[in-house]
């Protein structure tokens, strides 16, 4: 979901060019295809409850568009070198369009307490569940591209309470997931400038407005570069942050990276491993992401085909594609495949999938690149990310890191893959901060 739109990491000449990423999220409400059910706002900052409740009319025309999709030629490779498999889509369009249920979606958010609340003129929309433990300890968690808060959903019963899921109250969290700006069900802005900074700083203003005087912060993919800035910006309140997709790569090894460049001979197996993972990234992933960080308003399409969305959006990373076909090839996996239509489908109702990629058009950070965090860090390499971070880089890149552990499975998605896992890493990572709840 989001991963970075960056060969600006590789070619610092190409910087300007690919250094654009972000997202301008337009359009100060809800899309129009999804009447949303909230409160009126009676005064700035009031925050609102929140219901989903999608007309059975836009559900009838999006089965529609399923069956009249318009399927191009089968690639003429046996593997994914040429994009997202042909098999694959169509598999995954006959499951839509004939019987995947939304409305299980739909009851399983609004069965969670969600709001809305205006921060710098646009619509946060967040679910926000407290535990009923005493001292649990707060925490904004924030997803990336093409994810949304659907990720999220399977972590929320085991942090905010824990005792009912094998771990002790002691370790309880309560839990505030948003929506990014022109993701989900969050408003679009209508004007420039909302960029990861731009969105820490409004994460740090809604912590504020619920209350919380201490909290820690947690995000993979756009949801990293957001918490990050938050760190960066490092209000009081904030006591660490948690990432699945650091931000640790030396500048000897981006400059080794770029065009024409060589792996250095003196990198450790895990240096090694995780520099071919991104010499494969930057050289056949980051089409997807060049795209949206220099034309996103192009992508007419993929709010026009409810196909074209779902192929575009399995298209992230080659590891995540792969268990995507083994799921609807019938095989069992960390995600199902009513949890990937389920995050396709939010995309396709809220018509967010233009304004979700201008994320990428208004960003400027290098993503990979350290930040220069000096609060604490804690950091969990699930195997199948992007790039396996080294704790060699890790540790340079973060000053204060106070966790870092490797896991022996799960990839971009990890709260939504291995979610057990997730949690796990959670609890043991923040345990140290607790005493300054």
């Amino acid at each position: 979901m989001s991963t970075q739109a960056r060969t600006d990491i590789l070619n610092p000449d190409r910087r300007q060019l690919l250094s654009q990423a972000a997202m301008t999220v337009v359009a100060a409400s809800v899309s129009s295809l999804l009447p949303l059910h909230s409160a009126k706002a009676g005064v700035s900052g009031a925050v609102r409850p929140f219901h989903v409740s999608v007309p059975e009319a836009d559900l009838l025309d999006l089965r529609r568009r399923l069956a009249a999709t318009r399927w191009p030629d089968r690639e003429i490779v046996a593997d994914q070198s040429q994009g997202v498999q042909l098999t694959t889509v169509q598999q995954l369009v006959s499951y839509w369009q004939n019987d995947y249920d939304w409305r299980k979606i739909e009851a399983r958010l609004n069965a969670l307490p969600q709001f809305v609340t205006e921060i710098d003129g646009v619509d946060i929309h967040f679910i926000h569940v407290r535990s009923r433990h005493e001292n649990a300890l707060p925490m904004i968690v924030t997803h990336g591209w093409p994810g949304s808060i659907i990720e999220q959903m399977k972590i929320v019963g085991p942090l905010t309470d824990p005792a009912a899921h094998g771990a002790t109250a002691a370790d309880a969290f309560d839990l505030v997931i948003p929506s990014l700006p022109g993701h989900g069900f969050s408003g679009k802005p209508a004007e420039l400038g909302w960029d990861p900074q731009r969105v820490a700083r409004a994460w740090i203003v809604l912590m504020k407005r619920l209350g919380y005087n201490r909290y820690v912060a947690q995000g993979g993919d756009w949801g990293n570069a957001v918490t990050e800035q938050m760190a960066v910006i490092a209000p009081p309140e904030l006591l660490g942050i948690h990432t699945n997709m650091p931000a640790t790569v030396p500048d000897d090894i981006a400059k080794a990276l770029q065009p024409g460049g060589s792996r250095p001979s003196n990198l450790s197996a895990d240096e090694r491993y995780a520099y071919d993972q991104l010499e494969d990234f930057y050289k056949h992933g980051l089409g997807y992401a060049i795209e949206m960080s220099n034309r996103p308003q192009t992508l007419y399409g993929l709010v026009d085909s409810p196909a074209g969305l779902a192929s575009w959006m399995l298209d992230h990373d080659a590891r995540s594609a792969a268990m995507i076909a083994r799921v609807f090839d019938g095989k069992t996996e960390g995600l199902s495949r009513d949890d990937v239509v389920d995050n396709i489908a939010l995309y396709w109702l809220t018509n967010t999938a233009v304004s979700s990629a201008r994320l990428y058009w208004e960003n400027k950070l290098v993503f990979f690149e350290p930040k220069h965090i000096k609060i604490p860090v804690a950091v969990s390499v699930f195997p199948d990310e992007i790039y396996a971070a080294p704790r060699s880089w890790t540790e340079k890149a973060y000053p204060r890191l106070m966790h870092y552990n490797r896991l022996d499975k799960g990839g971009h998605f990890a709260a939504w893959e291995q979610p057990a896992l997730f949690c796990a890493e959670m609890r043991t990572a923040f345990r140290p901060l607790r005493q300054s709840i």
